[in-house]
């Protein structure tokens, strides 16, 4: 009875396969895009034009500390590592939507002890035992598609899962190489500080000797050991910003602070000429995007898991098994018995608009997550816009910043010998010496600024990663162990 069964289900099963799928086929949501960037008009490209980011984009500052960090993000980083166990899940759940294509089988064994009510004409006297052991199986056949399309959704939700992994991961990159400009920014900033100390330090001297042969006030050295003093707090000051830094970037590559000691060095990072992508590649290299278009291809394929449910459903269902009173005598063919059924055919009729609500909730979620689709394509136009802005305009203010730095170190020098000549007062020394103070320090903020729009840049671009890279549909469910198939568990 078995075999022919399963005769039948592989029959109906080939049949269903081929069978219908109710619900709106997915079709990528459609976008208006420039065919240039705005903001690409004067941008000094790539040179060859053709080169492309690659998945180590850190590469192109040339800087090998950088590099170092960058490589320790995958192994430590422990919200990347949230993000993979995460994408396994992932893959779990389309095994999990795929095993509904197949059969459930169970086995059972029961014992029971009775005796029979006495009053009746037919019972059999005395205390009574009766064994039974059952194999069933059951099985709903995928009519209209309803598996299909939830199948379908769990693997755009996992391709999502991928993507999501990979936009964090380009998300971590980035942020790892901004703290660590930021950190060069610093230990520029307390070089310059140190240096603009001893110089005030000088400038104390002079002032003292001054004083001591009655050339200068009192007032004076006062003046020149504030100015000397608030130069030194404002380098502890930064050593404190530092640090803090230093510790954000042990924390991205999964260390603990007292693990990671960063030597201070000097901010002469070479800013490379990016290769920026004409707008229309823009939507296959961000993570981001891939991770809005393939939940908006889950939310299309649960309509058809909607719509699905008006439908009728059909349930297939079949016993064999042994019943005996005797333990020694289950196994005889006498006791065995067999049930084909109940084979029960469902039509739905009313359910106070339930199936109705659903649906219409099915079809707003599609609706909503196009708009996110399309959002996200926004934003990801507006961010390369803005970068490539920035890195256009930070280098014209940084010239101009240069030759501001040129003048006030004039100034400087200017102020400093008529001071010494006796000709002005030490005031005018402080005043030139702090705009010169001022000037330096926003020059290496500007040089920071240009390297943090850099790295903001290729995030924008979306790194070295294309969306073809994502697993197919084919391969998204990963590797099913036997060991899954198994009546007990073998894996933690």
């Amino acid at each position: 009875m078995i075999t022919y069964l399963i005769r039948l289900i592989t029959f109906l099963y080939f049949i269903i396969v081929g069978g219908c799928s109710v619900g709106p086929d997915y079709k990528k949501p459609s976008n208006a895009f420039p065919n240039t960037f705005k903001e690409i008009k004067g941008w000094k490209q790539a040179n060859p034009r053709d080169i492309e980011l690659s998945d180590k984009w850190w590469e192109i500052f040339k800087d090998p500390r950088l590099n170092a960090l960058e490589q320790q993000i995958n192994i430590g980083n422990q919200s990347i590592a949230q993000a993979e166990a995460q994408f396994r899940q992932s893959q779990s759940m389309v095994q999990t939507a795929t095993a509904a294509y197949f059969p459930t089988a169970n086995a059972s064994a029961s014992a029971s002890r009775f005796k029979a009510v006495s009053g009746e004409t037919k019972a059999v006297s005395g205390v009574k035992y009766l064994f039974n052991t059952v194999l069933s199986v059951a099985w709903e056949p995928d009519i209209w598609g309803s598996v299909r399309r939830q199948v379908e959704s769990s693997r755009a939700n996992a391709q999502a899962s991928a993507a999501t992994l990979q936009a964090l991961r380009l998300s971590t990159q980035a942020t790892l190489a901004q703290d660590y400009f930021l950190l060069r920014v610093f230990d520029a900033q307390i070089n310059l500080l140190n240096d603009t100390v001893k110089t005030y330090q000088k400038t104390l001297t002079i002032t003292e000797n001054r004083y001591a042969v009655g050339m200068a006030a009192k007032s004076e050295i006062v003046q020149a050991e504030t100015q000397l003093q608030s130069a030194q707090a404002q380098a502890i000051n930064i050593e404190v910003q530092r640090a803090k830094v230093e510790h954000a970037i042990a924390i991205l590559i999964g260390k603990t602070p007292a693990e990671i000691s960063i030597p201070v060095g000097s901010l002469n990072t070479f800013l490379p000429a990016i290769p920026v992508s004409i707008p229309s590649e823009l939507l296959e290299r961000r993570p981001d995007i891939a991770i809005a278009e393939r939940q908006a291809a889950a939310a299309n394929a649960l309509i058809g898991v909607a719509k699905a449910a008006y439908f009728p459903t059909l349930n297939l269902a079949a016993n064999n098994g042994q019943q005996n009173n005797s333990v020694s005598n289950l196994m005889n063919s006498a006791s065995r018995y067999w049930t084909l059924g109940p084979a029960a055919f469902a039509i739905p009729l009313f359910d106070g608009g339930f199936r109705g609500a659903q649906m219409q909730q099915t079809i707003d979620a599609y609706d909503a997550s196009v708009a996110a689709y399309r959002q996200a394509v926004l934003v990801s136009f507006q961010e390369v816009e803005d970068n490539l802005a920035a890195l256009r305009i930070l280098e014209q203010e940084m010239l101009v910043q240069n030759k501001a730095v040129e003048s006030a170190q004039k100034a400087v020098l200017l102020t400093t010998n008529q001071y010494k000549a006796g000709t002005i007062s030490y005031l005018n020394v402080m005043i030139d010496q702090a705009a010169a103070l001022a000037n330096e320090k926003t020059a290496v903020d500007l040089q920071g600024q240009r390297l943090t729009a850099a790295v903001l840049l290729i995030k924008a671009l979306g790194g070295g990663w294309k969306s073809s890279v994502l697993p197919s549909e084919e391969d998204i469910s990963g590797e099913i162990k036997w060991l899954q198939f198994l009546p007990i568990p073998l894996s933690k």
